[in-house]
C-alpha cells in the first residue's frame, strides 16, 4: 500500500489480516519493489503486530500503523486511524 516517513516515525497503510489478540491487531502491508533481473514490479508484503487500545479494528479494515516504543515481544507498531471499515 503506502509507506511515508514523518520525522523520525515511519508511517505505513495496511489491511488487517487478524484480530485475534486483546487490543492486538496483524497488519498486513503490500509493497511494490523493482526485480533486479527483470526489471519488473514484484508485490511484497511483510505482517505487523500493532497495538489497538480501543479494540475496534475488525478483519479486513484498512488502518494507519505508526512507529512505537515496544510494547511487547512483537508489537512496535500502534494503529492511528481506522481509514476505511470492512464490508
Amino acid at each position: 500500500m503506502a509507506t511515508k516517513a514523518t520525522g523520525r516515525k515511519t508511517v505505513k497503510i495496511g489491511t488487517v489480516v487478524s484480530g485475534d489478540g486483546q487490543k492486538t491487531v496483524v497488519v498486513r502491508v503490500e509493497s511494490l519493489v523493482m526485480h533486479k533481473l527483470y526489471h519488473r514490479f514484484v508485490r511484497r508484503a511483510r505482517k505487523f503486530m500493532a497495538h489497538d487500545a480501543s479494540n475496534s479494528c475488525k478483519v479486513g479494515d484498512t488502518v494507519q500503523i505508526t512507529e512505537c516504543r515496544p510494547l511487547s515481544r512483537h508489537k512496535r507498531w500502534r494503529v492511528v486511524r481506522v481509514i476505511e471499515q470492512a464490508r
